[in-house]
């Protein structure tokens, strides 16, 4: 399965498109209390910027930024395998330790830096996905779409009482029950984010003893709740790759009609969610189950249209200096994915800055422009320098068990 070099290079290009993407949703997440993330005014009033902001992010970013990221992650998983098994070595043995190294490096974001880290559930679910690499691509995508189906379908189960309760109350016909469960929905909410307050302004050790303390069990949990969706995404990235989708196999043609399916498909649906949305005022438990579960199927549809999109026009971006540069960023991704942590966490945290919950959403992505700032502006410059972001370096120097060169 030898590629050409100019495959590399797009997922390189559509790689920085996602890592930059990814703050886009993150900043809320490190900047502000939990509900933040799903609602505009929460947990505090917003104007009209605040709300035109967050549909943005939510028509064009959210979820999808995610799908993009995951699918070129199971690219990634076989493409690694391919080089390895050409040179002669065991390729599926080497990513298995490659992987136990990221989950590594994922628990270690998790405890020193933010909690959103997701490194540790693509460790997990790639190791699922290799069970799965000699299947064929249409295989890969049956099998993408059933554990996608049911794991929606379990999610919906678990939430179909909440959202029940929720639309009962809206339409005056609720239950004592039914009430009883929304108030305590709502207490929960509320204490979510008196703890978020209270937690990332503590100190940087304080900070980390809290974690070990109350929730150092949080990255299995978080695999258990979304490996049904990170799986997904990641077989698809498997299939699309040995299809040649990345090596220019697919017609133009094709790509055209995947990329206009998508993005249109997924962002109509987007947009009747975020109409209906506005005119009820953003009810709490709708949004948090929408946007963690309900959408996934526009998210999914939006990324496949992304990255055909990208696809046909890397040729054109990578001649330009600014598609040069995201490609670049691209190649230091797991490097930028962890300093944006240390940056954000730095602005925002009591370790740092102490600016968190101080900015509503238009505000927030004042610092989003920053990270795509610091991002574009140094990885071009360290890899005329070096053949590897640092971090990229560390994995692969751990993975073969031996320190590789790094300057060029």
């Amino acid at each position: 399965m030898s590629q050409p070099e100019t495959r590399i290079r797009t997922l390189d290009l559509i790689r920085g498109v996602a890592v930059l993407g990814i703050l886009a949703v993150n900043v809320t997440s490190f900047a502000a209390p939990t509900s933040a993330n799903y609602a505009p005014d929460m947990p505090n009033p917003g104007g009209l910027a605040d709300h035109i902001m967050f549909g943005i992010k939510l028509l064009f970013f959210e979820g999808k930024m995610r799908a993009l990221f995951s699918m070129l992650f199971g690219a990634s998983l076989l493409l690694f395998i391919d080089r390895a098994s050409h040179a002669g070595r065991d390729g599926v043995a080497l990513q298995v330790r490659r992987l136990c190294w990221l989950a590594l490096f994922g628990y270690l974001h998790f405890l020193l830096l933010w909690s959103g880290d997701i490194l540790f559930i693509y460790a997990m679910s790639g190791l699922v996905a290799l069970a799965f690499r000699r299947a064929p691509p249409k295989s890969m995508i049956v099998s993408a779409l059933l554990i996608f189906t049911v794991w929606q379908s379990w999610n919906y189960s678990q939430w179909q009482s909440d959202l029940s309760a929720e639309s009962a109350i809206a339409a005056s016909t609720a239950s004592p029950a039914q009430m009883k469960s929304n108030a305590e929905d709502a207490i929960f909410f509320r204490q979510q984010d008196s703890d978020d307050l209270a937690v990332n302004n503590n100190s940087w050790s304080g900070l980390v003893a809290y974690k070990l303390r109350e929730k150092a069990y949080m990255p299995l949990i978080g695999v258990f709740f979304v490996m049904g969706e990170t799986l997904t995404y990641i077989l698809f990235g498997m299939a699309l790759l040995n299809s040649g989708f990345f090596a220019g196999a697919w017609q133009p043609a094709r790509l055209r009609a995947l990329a206009g399916a998508g993005i249109g498909g997924g962002g109509l649906a987007t947009l009747a969610f975020i109409g209906w949305n506005v005119r009820h005022n953003y009810p709490p438990i709708e949004m948090r189950f929408a946007i963690d579960y309900g959408l996934s199927f526009a998210h999914l549809a939006m990324a496949l249209g992304y990255l055909a999109l990208l696809v046909l026009l890397a040729a054109r971006l990578l001649a330009t200096r600014i598609g040069c540069r995201v490609e670049a960023t691209g190649r230091m991704a797991f490097s930028n994915y962890i300093g944006t942590s240390l940056v954000m966490t730095g602005i925002f945290y009591g370790w740092g800055l102490g600016l968190f919950g101080q900015f509503g959403e238009a505000a927030r992505h004042g610092f989003v422009l920053l990270g795509w700032i610091l991002m574009l502006a140094w990885s071009q410059p360290w890899l005329t320098r070096y053949r590897q972001g640092p971090l990229e370096w560390l994995w692969r120097s751990l993975t073969e068990w031996r320190v590789l060169g790094l300057r060029r």
